[in-house]
């Protein structure tokens, strides 16, 4: 057999621990690891450089097609493919997947629109729970749920939620949960609004803790008594994460989902910035104590993997209007991956736990696995070489997304994405996308629970 290529002399990095061994890709596959240096078409001298698998962040608004100022495919993923994410979960609001023929629509439109491989998500409406066989069927990555109307999605009660993961529970499909309170968010808003107020310190009042924890309690309990499998989105603090682990504890198949916002952005940073901390559920942390704790969760697993919730608006976008009008949301992709790598430097994580909870927890969760998310024999070549100890300091000039600005700017970080690889083929070199477009739609495995030596991510 002869190599396409040989990444040779790197420190391979898995969850299970890192060893300096050459990797050989053949046919967009990694074909052989191993201490030997076989003959390869090109080589790359990976020496004093980590190896990690590429990054699968499976919470992503690229708004395409749809409010496209905001942010489009060739963009988003160029800027993914240069802070070393290769796959990606993607679903827009503004134009919502509701059927399996919206999901072709979409596949259709987007051919030749990406830089790194993509799943897509659906949208649970309340009431169609018809659909969901369907759009398992063909292919979407999860049901997007929604527990409060947000984005113009209207929000499942407990009732409509319940239905929805009976259906996902018939498929074994996966949903992602966004869970704050619909009565206790609008009662909230009924108050602030009949005051008056128009402040940006409105935000955490309004989208308050107990509409975060009452959705998520509810939505825990009813993914274990349901039997579906499902992940909490963009858990905002501890309690939360504590609810989630007693349901999981209890039999629930249950993950929660981190993103970087809630482990370094500040409650108290809203007063300052107002629009641009303007996201849901908002910043909770308040000390560094806070800080600390999150990642203790995220390293321990009750915080089971990591996802930038990519929801760009430029800064033009984000200034016109006041506090209640603005779109929620902030940019991630260019970060997050900066941001876990930088949290090894720090010692809050392992680079081990970097390639588990933005590689192959992920991946397992919504059945990319094994193709994706894992550096072995027959995965995709998907591989991020990083100096563990070049340094950078984000800034919004080093923005790729349409948005142009980054709520770290400012922020030095310690690990450098030196190149990103898809399926054996560069994508990106010292932080510049190479543009490819050589992304392809990945749909989910056809999993048979008990068997996960049989999971094969379909890629068609």
């Amino acid at each position: 057999m002869t190599l396409d290529l040989l990444i040779a002399g790197g420190m391979v990095v898995t969850p299970d621990g890192r060893r300096r061994l050459n990797i050989g890709v053949a046919d967009g596959r990694i074909a052989v690891i191993g201490p030997d240096r076989p003959a390869a078409r090109r080589e790359v001298d990976a020496s004093g450089l980590l190896v990690l698998p590429g990054g699968v962040d499976t919470h992503v608004h690229l708004m395409d097609p749809g409010s496209t100022e905001r942010e489009d495919f060739p963009t988003g993923t160029a800027a993914a493919a240069a802070a070393g994410v290769t796959t990606i979960v993607e679903h827009s609001h503004g134009q919502p997947v509701r059927t399996a023929e919206d999901l072709r629509d979409k596949r259709s439109y987007l051919t030749g629109r990406a830089n790194v491989d993509y799943g897509l998500a659906a949208h649970a409406w309340p009431g169609a729970t018809g659909q969901v066989a369907a759009l398992w069927q063909a292919g979407v990555t999860f049901f997007k749920v929604f527990t409060c109307t947000t984005h113009g999605v209207p929000g499942h009660d407990a009732a409509a939620l319940r239905a929805h993961l009976r259906a996902t529970a018939q498929m074994d499909a996966v949903s992602l949960v966004h869970c704050e309170d619909e009565s206790l968010t609008a009662d909230a808003e009924r108050l602030l609004r009949q005051s008056g107020r128009t402040d940006p310190g409105l935000l955490p009042d309004w989208r308050d803790r107990d509409a975060e924890i009452v959705a998520a309690a509810v939505t825990a309990l009813l993914v274990r008594r349901t039997g579906a499998r499902a992940v909490v989105a963009h858990v905002s603090h501890p309690e939360v994460a504590d609810y989630l682990a007693r349901e999981r504890a209890a039999g629930a198949r249950l993950g929660a989902e981190g993103c970087p916002q809630y482990f370094l952005l500040r409650e108290d940073e809203v007063h300052e910035h107002g629009a641009l901390r303007k996201f849901t559920p908002p910043a909770r942390a308040r000390t560094d104590a806070d800080e600390a704790q999150m990642w203790r969760l995220l390293r321990s697993g009750t915080l089971t993997h990591m996802s930038s919730d990519h929801a760009p608006s430029t800064l033009a976008q984000k200034a016109a209007g006041d506090i209640w009008n603005v779109h929620f949301g902030l940019p991630g992709l260019d970060s997050t991956l900066p941001i876990l790598l930088d949290a090894a430097a720090r010692g809050h994580l392992s680079h081990e736990d970097v390639a588990r909870v933005y590689a192959e927890t992920p991946a397992r969760t919504y059945g990319l696995w094994p193709r994706k998310g894992r550096i072995g024999v027959g995965a995709d070549a998907d591989l991020v070489l990083v100096d563990p100890y070049g340094g950078r300091t984000l800034s919004n000039e080093g923005v790729l997304s349409k948005a142009g600005w980054t709520p770290y700017d400012g922020r030095a970080v310690t690990g450098l994405v030196v190149q990103t690889y898809l399926r054996g083929t560069p994508i990106a070199e010292e932080g510049k996308p190479l543009d490819a477009r050589t992304g392809r739609f990945v749909g989910h495995d056809r999993y048979v629970p008990g068997h996960d030596d049989r999971r094969v991510a379909r890629d068609t």
